[in-house]
């Protein structure tokens, strides 16, 4: 046996999980231009009416004197009222036996038990007791408040409104981060232009931060390394 292949195998594959590791590590900081899905959407330019003939309308810039002010067009803002709290537990408990006895009786020879000085050759039996007991217990408990103003990015055919945005806030050496999309009915939308966020269908909320205080409360890669499935320890 090639001791010394063997060993260059296993600091080969040792190697590539450090670097697995460490490339996932520096994958996971989240920046501002990570993803386009939550920026903010403007609204269709309007064409100025150059020839208006002296005419005091112009296409584009009509006011409606009986409607609010209401999201319902695309770049129309719209505040997201966060509400979201999720209580889950759950526990299990399991319990199980079983017994089972088999028994042969003496076999007969020419009319005779087979015994040998007396003592039965071919008669036997078996039991066996078998037990099982699980108990597990599981719960989780979250909660999210405050609030985020967002733009309508879409009017979908059935009137309902796809809003997305994001709200990023710098405080000393560390930024926290809060992006929300989803589609929101605007029957839903109170009279202040605000919906809560338990209303918003097919929701996406990400509420999460990067520098000095969010490196501090996460891992290291080295701890990631032994914490992976990759791990050979």
């Amino acid at each position: 046996m090639n001791i010394t292949g063997l060993n260059l195998n296993y600091i080969k594959a040792f190697i590539a999980i450090v670097i697995v590791s460490v490339v996932s590590a520096c994958s996971s900081a989240p920046t501002r231009d990570d993803s386009e899905a939550y920026t903010s959407a403007a609204p269709a330019a309007v064409n100025d009416d150059v020839n208006n003939m002296g005419s005091i309308y112009r296409s584009g810039y009509g006011m409606s004197l009986f409607l609010d002010r209401r999201a319902r067009q695309v770049g129309d803002i719209i505040t997201i009222t966060l509400e979201e709290k999720t209580d889950a537990s759950k526990s299990s408990s399991t319990a199980t036996g079983k017994e089972s006895n088999i028994s042969v009786p003496t076999v007969t020879l020419l009319g005779r038990g087979a015994t040998y000085d007396g003592v039965p050759i071919l008669s036997t039996g078996v039991s066996t007791d078998q037990d099982f007991s699980g108990q597990g217990t599981s719960s989780q408990s979250n909660s999210l408040t405050g609030s985020i103003t967002v733009t309508v990015s879409e009017v979908l055919r059935n009137g309902s409104l796809r809003v997305r945005g994001e709200k990023w806030v710098t405080i000393n050496q560390g930024e926290e981060f809060i992006r929300i999309n989803g589609i929101v009915r605007p029957e839903d939308i109170g009279a202040d232009n605000a919906v809560p966020s338990y209303k918003v269908a097919d929701a996406r909320i990400t509420y999460s931060g990067k520098g000095a205080l969010a490196d501090a409360n996460s891992m290291g890669w080295l701890g990631r390394l032994f914490q992976s499935v990759l791990s050979p320890f």
